[in-house]
């Protein structure tokens, strides 16, 4: 059996010894950041995202070694084992070839096949199969034919190796079609594209086949999968049959064993193929959105925008503490728009306020107009507005984490808070709310939820890590994403700094109640102590590198604050001459890295979206319109993007750019600020169609052409519109441009939406 460690070595394209350093640094409790970051040279540079791609394996092929172990045991419990078996168990290098290996041993309720084992007609099986010049109707009576029969059909259906072909090229040549079930047309509208829709299985887009598997969960659609393959020809061949009545068992064995158990396993393979994708997708949207840029520290104001219940105004100040809260009504019903003004004047005056942040839900253009009025008529206040994304705001609003840093103000301002927070760091704020809250994900629902919050508690904490946390500021929601902490530690230390004041150095950390010194390891390079007595504690260079810094100021004689930021002075370091058996090469790069700009925020720089101002609702758009605009989501087949009418357009992937795109986030990325063109509008669906590609002529009929196939069957095909010619990929990687309402991309806007 070939060792974990080498055969993820092979899949990350690592030596083997790369992998075996970072198992046993896992293995006794090192976080993936922290070894990322400063266990380097014991990796040779594994980087986080190898390591999370490897910690994840490790956890695959460790529960697929505990499944051996068991199947091993309980076939020798059953004295059937061989060495040929074994040693097939032995190398089978994933689940689905284990349970094949497993099927003849498992127990199982009582069969046919077992009836008729019982019945005495084993024999009679046996040398049917022995020697195939026999003619079986002349060796047994129709009962004992057929309970021979079904003895040899689940024989045949039980072999490993024949399954494991079949279900290959099931999978390469197999069509999975559906067509919507008795008088659920109108319950299932949402699933019309399909009604009567086929596409190649191997090839079907996750959020088409997430789509599809929804819809035959909520009774709407049924659906199958075809192939154009000769199985029988395949099984007849496997087992050198040639008998008549054998290769009508062969007939059998296909239709009523193998094809129905090997549908289930192809959609449920379809299924974890989509998922998978829909989670990466959901990860790297998050990660984005984590990553944006901060505004600083800044008196904000968050603006939680309503028509009826009026505007909720919060003030916060530079660390977030809220100073004020109140609610204007400048919209219908009420209109109170000079009062509204005045308030706003006042309150900005009153604490000083520079930041105002607009939440992008109902009422969000009316309210930026507001602001508008009040930057334009009072530019000594030297206010800034920007809308921002209000998603998940509500949720912080009624959750415990909400409750318990407010517990005496009413849910409706929380969310006020957040939106002025999450301008100010929107990463601090961020890891409050449930990640799935967010708003970034496809099909969310529909995806394994313990494998989706594994892989995006582990964004959160890639991504707080990366930016590193001020211990005397930070919340306890975030100092929980710290590498090394968890939620109890964190709670701890918020309430360390509560009852002592703030933390003077990282030592002080060791007085936390139950941080021991290995969390403390894991922890101290990312808790930044700002302002401290140690100068190195605002950095990243962590505590257990400190002696190494003291021996290079010695040596230059000079003090820590010296050579903080020296750039002349640190380039005449060799970082060589400082290698030795306590620190390798990269930690010292890194070290020397970041004495040059310590704790420098990974970030990039804080910028604003300028929304057109005659532009506030869907109504106001028009073909050939101009506009910019912030990513919300990024998805396999394109991005959506708000654009300040309340409703975010699509950016089909073939619309991205002039040139062929294979993935959307290679071009566009979640917050990020893009110009786009609009295309086409649906004002009774509320859908907006957008391109990248400004500088593509007017093409009205072009939105409302459909590929041959957008309706109808799409058999073996990639429902993705019409092709303008230019600049073209190979054939079968192309990316055509499409009408967004064309039934192939409904889908699409389903999956944003849910």
């Amino acid at each position: 059996m070939t060792a974990v460690s080498e055969i993820i070595a092979q899949e990350l394209n690592v030596s083997n010894k790369q992998v075996s350093a970072a198992i046993e640094l896992l293995d006794k409790g090192d976080t993936v950041p922290f070894i990322a970051r400063y266990r380097k040279e014991v990796t040779q540079g594994l980087d986080d995202t190898q390591l999370r791609t490897l910690e994840e394996r490790l956890h695959y092929l460790r529960e697929l070694n505990e499944r051996r172990q068991v199947i091993l045991k309980e076939i020798t419990n059953q004295n059937k084992m061989t060495p040929e078996l074994e040693a097939s168990i032995i190398s089978a290098d994933n689940k689905a070839r284990l349970e094949d290996l497993y099927k003849p041993y498992k127990p199982k309720r009582r069969t046919r096949a077992q009836i008729a084992i019982e019945a005495g007609h084993l024999p009679l099986a046996e040398k049917i199969l022995a020697d195939q010049k026999l003619d079986p109707t002349q060796l047994g009576d129709k009962e004992a034919l057929e309970g021979a029969k079904y003895i040899i059909m689940e024989r045949w259906a039980e072999d490993a190796n024949l399954i494991g072909g079949l279900r290959d090229k099931y999978w390469q040549h197999g069509v999975l079609t559906s067509k919507v079930k008795k008088d659920q047309e109108e319950k299932g509208k949402k699933f019309s594209d399909y009604f009567e829709y086929s596409e190649k299985i191997s090839v079907i887009p996750s959020h088409r086949a997430l789509a599809v598997l929804r819809g035959r969960n909520t009774e709407v659609l049924q659906i199958n999968i075809e192939a154009d393959y000769p199985f029988e020809t395949d099984i007849a061949q496997y087992f050198a049959i040639e008998n008549q009545w054998l290769l009508e068992v062969v007939h059998w064995t296909w239709k009523v064993k193998l094809k129905t158990q090997l549908e289930i396993e192809l959609i449920t393979r379809l299924r974890e193929h989509a998922e998978q994708q829909a989670m990466q997708v959901f990860a790297a949207n998050l990660r984005d959105l984590l990553m944006l840029p901060p505004a600083g520290m800044h008196v904000a104001m968050g603006l939680d925008p309503g028509f009826r219940t009026g505007v909720k105004m919060a003030v916060v100040d530079a660390t977030g503490k809220l100073l004020y809260h109140g609610t204007i009504f400048p919209h219908q019903p009420k209109g109170q728009w000079d009062p509204a003004l005045q308030l706003l004047e006042q309150v900005c005056k009153q604490f000083s306020v520079k930041l105002i942040s607009i939440g992008n839900g109902t009422a969000s253009r009316e309210t930026d107009q507001l602001v508008a009025e009040l930057i334009k008529a009072k530019p000594e206040l030297g206010l800034s507005k920007i809308v921002i994304s209000e998603a998940g705001a509500s949720v912080y609003s009624a959750s415990k984490v909400g409750a318990a840093e407010f517990p005496d103000l009413d849910v409706s301002f929380r969310g006020a808070v957040s939106i002025a927070r999450r301008l100010q760091d929107p990463l601090a704020e961020l890891v409050k709310i449930e990640p799935k809250a967010i708003g970034v994900g496809q099909y969310q629902h529909d995806v394994n939820q313990n494998q989706l919050e594994r892989t995006l508690s582990a964004v959160v904490e890639d991504c707080v890590n990366t930016v590193g946390v001020d211990v005397n500021t930070a919340s306890a929601a975030l100092l929980t994403h710290v590498a090394g902490l968890n939620q109890q530690l964190a709670e701890n230390i918020v309430s360390y700094r509560d009852q002592n004041g703030q933390f003077s150095g990282r030592q002080q950390l060791h007085k936390v109640s139950r941080l021991g010194p290995k969390a403390f390891e894991q922890a101290a390079g990312f808790l930044r102590v700002m302002h401290g007595d140690n100068p190195l504690d605002s950095s990243a260079v962590h505590p257990e590198s400190y002696p190494l810094v003291e021996k290079i100021t010695q040596d230059l004689f000079k003090d820590v604050k010296e050579l903080i930021s020296n750039k002349q002075l640190l380039a005449t370091i060799d970082p060589k001459v400082y290698v030795d058996s306590d620190y390798g090469l990269p930690t010292v790069t890194d070290i020397l890295s970041e004495l040059e700009k310590p704790g420098r925020d990974p970030r990039p720089e804080f910028k604003t979206a300028q929304f057109e101002a005659n532009v506030t609702s869907i109504g106001d758009l028009k073909p050939g319109m101009i506009l910019e605009g912030v990513v919300t989501n990024v998805a396999n087949f394109g991005a959506f993007v708000d654009i300040g009418v309340h409703q975010d357009g699509l950016v089909h992937i073939s619309h991205l750019s002039e040139n062929f795109v294979s993935d959307p986030r290679a071009v566009v990325r979640a917050g990020q600020i893009i110009k786009v063109k609009v295309t086409e509008v649906d004002l009774d669906r509320k859908r907006i169609s957008l391109s990248m590609r400004l500088k593509d002529p007017e093409t009205p009929a072009a939105g409302q052409q459909k590929r041959a196939g957008d309706r109808g069957s799409n058999k073996g095909r990639s429902a993705v519109g019409n092709s303008t010619g230019k600049n073209r990929p190979p054939k079968q990687a192309r990316n055509k441009p499409v009408s967004m309402f064309g039934d192939a991309l409904r889908a699409a806007m389903e999956a944003k939406e849910t």
